[in-house]
């Protein structure tokens, strides 16, 4: 990691300092990783290592490891088991998440579910929730707590997303309620996390608590923009994934909204399978005032979240947790 920005996340590290504490924090929660997932059956270890070993940006123990910075006195050791916590907990969730999306890759290889079955897969997030609520254990009451009340959140978020909205229920509150609980509610625990076990105030772990809670949801919303409107030479994505997959994202549903009877309205009507339809749509969706307003949704997030900073000192870290502010925004202009 450079002292200047650390790649895909967002963090810019203008401090040397910072970014080598950072580094040194991610490489033990790495060797966490390695050493719970442990066993004696050959088997669950090589499959629970198959996410583990697929890497991936790590942006929710950065969180944990950067929030530490605002308390007086950071318990390293609780600091970076935290951060494992967090991590094993959202790596468990991939694998059930491959299983419900029939998904056949993940991070760049095939996916647990594609390279074993479905049953393997769920067994091995089963195996990861294991681990971690083990080392939650060891953290204390109100971090088991605090990590299960995190658990029911993802869980209520996908079967929201699996059911979709109810009957008079407005599409894109639904969505963005699904988003918050599937995404925010885990980065607000990993910041919540580095808060607690720096002694930072009651006020600081809200504030990093709530930062983490809207941020993630931006992180979301900015996919979605750029699912439609980047080039893949940019993005480094296929566009209109989301629309072969019949997945209607925030800008999908602000359009629906604008022109219920339009000609992209039939086409989001159900998973768009032919190559030149998903063009067409891309481009329909591209000059939709349902980009617009998601971009302008996208904006106000970034901004709720550099609100949720107003409490914490100034400085280095601060300085970090705002450039991710204005990453969510820029990525996907």
């Amino acid at each position: 990691m450079t002292s200047s920005e650390r790649a895909g996340t967002g963090f810019r590290f203008a401090d040397p300092v910072l970014a080598e504490v950072v580094q040194s924090g991610l490489d033990e929660v790495e060797g966490i990783l390695r050493e719970v997932v442990r066993s004696e059956f050959n088997p669950v270890m090589e499959t629970s290592l198959h996410l583990v070993e697929a890497g991936g940006k790590r942006i929710r123990p950065l969180f944990t490891i950067l929030a530490a910075q605002f308390g007086p006195s950071w318990d390293r050791e609780s600091v970076v088991k935290a951060a494992a916590v967090v991590e094993l907990t959202h790596l468990a969730t991939l694998y059930h998440d491959d299983v419900m999306d029939e998904a056949t890759m993940r991070r760049g290889a095939a996916s647990a579910n594609a390279k074993w079955n479905n049953s393997i897969a769920i067994l091995t997030g089963d195996y990861l929730f294991a681990h971690a609520s083990t080392l939650v254990a060891d953290l204390g009451t109100e971090a088991a707590r605090t990590i299960s009340r995190t658990f029911g959140e993802l869980v209520t978020g996908q079967m929201r997303e699996t059911m979709g909205p109810r009957e008079g229920e407005d599409p894109v509150e639904h969505y963005l309620t699904t988003i918050a609980e599937k995404t925010g509610s885990l980065i607000a625990t990993a910041a919540r996390f580095g808060g607690m076990f720096s002694d930072a105030t009651e006020e600081q772990v809200a504030a990093l608590q709530a930062y983490g809670d809207v941020i993630g949801s931006a992180f979301q919303i900015s996919d979605d923009v750029i699912d439609i409107a980047s080039p893949p030479e940019e993005s480094g994505k296929t566009p209109g994934t989301d629309l072969r997959e019949g997945v209607k994202t925030l800008p999908m549903l602000y359009a629906l909204q604008d022109e219920p009877d339009s000609r992209l309205a039939r086409l989001l009507a159900a998973p768009i399978e032919d190559d030149a339809e998903v063009l067409e749509a891309l481009e329909l969706l591209r000059a939709s005032s349902g980009l617009q307003r998601a971009r302008k949704t996208l904006d106000e997030y970034a901004d709720r979240a550099r609100s949720c900073l107003a409490v914490l000192p100034e400085g280095r870290a601060r300085d970090a947790l705002e450039s991710v502010s204005e990453y969510v925004v820029s990525r996907s202009r």
